[in-house]
């Protein structure tokens, strides 16, 4: 089988030494955003994350499997490969426990005022805060209860706090306390002190956190942003924010990335933000050369 790798993963030697004794005839481009110069019709899988946003699915005329390392699948022609009958496979499982730690970790940087410790330390002032706030009996909202939501309630789970759930099925999450179906984001929204957006992005995710629903939260909530930017209208956050709203919001992704040096959440002073990092660890390399290497063996090639 002819194999497409992409820089979207750094492949150690002995790891393609793996995939070559697997049978796999290997090509390997660096920059997955540009035109391809090879021939594509020869490849039976590929594994990639943007390589199909400047790459026409129709000239891989012979392709069976694609393993992506990302969670999500936006950034691919998904319709096109159902009509076509190729298998998709997505990083799911690889993530889930930094993006958990990481949102736990903003949500304590927002309420122990952080920020606050940073700067008092680069001037070298002893000055003690006496707004610090508790995680314990907190109410948390986690929208998008799949594999990194569920892992987001059970740690929040593990401060003290209520955790709520929204999405469009219920997952029974031993971990959440109470379950709101997306109709009924507005009255979840209302309840919540924190609130963690773990959905992936669709036509009907897309801007789903908006003027109407910002006016649902607190005033003195917490929103963290780990799932893709255009969840968020950023118009309407960004004026929420100038008018009072939110204890403080943590964004790791962003409607346009890299975040333009003239986005005035830069220099917000309730706005943390990171440049789409939530996802990094020291374990994520190898469990997700481990799902590569399951999925592209274990795949049947021969029904397609």
């Amino acid at each position: 089988m002819k194999l497409l790798l992409t820089g979207a993963f750094q492949y150690t030697e002995a790891e393609l030494s793996l995939l070559k004794n697997a049978g796999f005839e290997i090509t390997y481009i660096q920059n997955e955003l540009e035109k391809l110069t090879v021939d594509c019709s020869q490849f039976d899988a590929v594994v990639c994350n943007s390589l199909f946003l400047n790459n026409d699915i129709e000239k891989f005329t012979n392709l069976k499997a694609v393993q992506l390392t990302s969670a999500g699948c936006d950034r691919i022609p998904v319709s096109k490969f159902a009509k076509r009958g190729i298998a998709l496979f997505n990083a799911k499982g690889v993530y889930n426990i930094p993006m958990a730690e990481f949102s736990v970790l903003k949500a304590l940087e927002i309420y122990k005022d952080s920020k606050l410790f940073y700067k008092n330390q680069e001037q070298k002032l002893w000055d003690k805060s006496r707004n610090l706030l508790e995680l314990y009996e907190k109410t948390v909202l986690i929208i998008g209860v799949g594999n990194i939501g569920q892992e987001c309630a059970k740690r929040f789970k593990a401060f003290g706090t209520k955790v709520l759930g929204a999405d469009i099925f219920d997952s029974k999450s031993e971990f959440v306390d109470e379950f709101f179906y997306m109709d009924s984001l507005n009255t979840a929204l209302k309840l919540a002190d924190i609130v963690v957006l773990c959905l992936p992005l669709t036509e009907k995710t897309q801007n789903i956190i908006n003027e109407e629903t910002l006016n649902s939260m607190k005033d003195d909530s917490v929103l963290i942003n780990i799932s893709r930017g255009k969840i968020i209208n950023e118009n309407d956050l960004i004026c929420a924010l100038q008018n009072g709203k939110f204890l403080g919001v943590a964004l790791d992704v962003f409607e346009n990335e890299p975040l333009p040096a003239e986005n005035p959440l830069w220099s917000m002073e309730k706005v943390y933000v990171t440049p789409h990092n939530s996802f990094v660890s020291d374990a994520v390399s190898k469990r997700l050369f481990d799902l590569i290497y399951k999925n592209l063996t274990e795949f049947d090639y021969g029904k397609n």
